[in-house]
């Protein structure tokens, strides 16, 4: 292997880490909370990771203006909606349908952006977001005529809302030229504050929840934390200066393969063989969606300086 190869493995390594953690924190979530206890978990998951990512963003917090914070704010009540839906559903349906559910926004994020731009998306796109709804239709219906389950629906919400976040986030003048790192910090402050209030009035409190946590409890919501969360922002952020966008984007775009194997080996996932074409249908037509999408065009206003971002914000990939 050429020294320049195997540079590139080790850069690819720890992004081909996010996506497999990404896989399994369906899992860690099924592991952790029950649907009562759904919020309280969420308070804590962020509670965890504000002060260290705080630190990190400190300085850059400090030069704010009014209208980042605004803007961050605004992007974390939207955050908010896809994290509730997103682990929600989690728990009212199997890890493996819900990491091949929520892969959807890979394909629905473009075809927002045809509309939003009014544009029509190429053919071979069309074909794959055909064939993606296909797959989701035999996964959660298991082959049969069936409708898809609690879980399935709030998952499928949560990919709808995603690509509108993604979509609302790159059209956000107020934080196009901010630091990435503080605006993600305002975001995940913001949403963490949403979950406290409704934890208030919503199933048990954070603090009890807490309390009730054995050790394999707190082992899944550290691994949430600092590796779903934190270790995943920062990989996200050193990986898209050290490789183009496009190869982060295809390496994450593993995560729903994962969610499917911890899926099946972990958590005993069990699947009829139309729902296995189902499933391996969306994988397909993700891939075959993210080739085949249009170039992304920069926002009206934004210029060739707009930033990418792709790759570049940790969440809300993985719930």
């Amino acid at each position: 292997m050429s020294a320049s190869s195997s540079s590139s493995v080790l850069r690819d390594l720890p992004v081909l880490l996010v996506a497999v953690v990404w896989g399994s924190s369906f899992l860690a979530v099924q592991r952790v909370a029950e649907p009562e206890t759904v919020v309280a978990m969420l308070v804590l998951r962020f509670g965890l990771v504000l002060p260290l990512l705080g630190l990190a963003a400190w300085r850059a917090l400090r030069k704010l203006s009014r209208a980042e914070w605004l803007g961050g704010a605004a992007l974390g009540l939207v955050l908010s909606g896809i994290f509730l839906l997103e682990t929600y559903g989690a728990v009212h349906t199997s890890a493996t349908n819900a990491g091949l559910i929520i892969s959807l926004a890979m394909v629905l994020t473009p075809l927002g952006e045809s509309a939003l731009g009014r544009t029509a998306p190429p053919r071979a796109f069309l074909a794959a977001a055909g064939l993606a709804v296909l797959g989701v239709a035999l996964l959660t219906g298991d082959g049969g005529l069936r409708p898809p389950m609690l879980g399935d629906l709030l998952v499928l919400g949560a990919a709808l809302v995603r690509s509108a976040y993604v979509l609302a986030m790159a059209r956000t003048r107020a934080i196009r030229n901010t630091d990435m790192l503080a605006v993600t910090w305002v975001q995940l402050a913001v949403a963490t504050a949403v979950f406290t209030v409704v934890a208030l009035a919503v199933g048990p409190s954070p603090w009890s929840v807490a309390l009730s946590y054995g050790a394999g409890q707190w082992a899944w919501l550290l691994h949430l934390s600092l590796f779903c969360t934190l270790f995943a922002f920062f990989v996200q952020m050193w990986a898209v200066r050290a490789t183009s966008p496009s190869r982060v984007s295809l390496l994450l775009g593993t995560e729903p393969l994962w969610a499917a194997v911890f899926g099946i080996t972990l958590a005993g996932n069990r699947m009829g063989p139309l729902a296995l074409l189902g499933g391996a249908l969306v994988l397909v037509a993700t891939e075959w969606g993210r080739r085949a999408a249009p170039a992304p065009r920069p926002a009206s206003g934004a210029g060739e300086d707009a930033p990418d971002t792709e790759g570049a914000s940790p969440e809300p990939a993985p719930v």
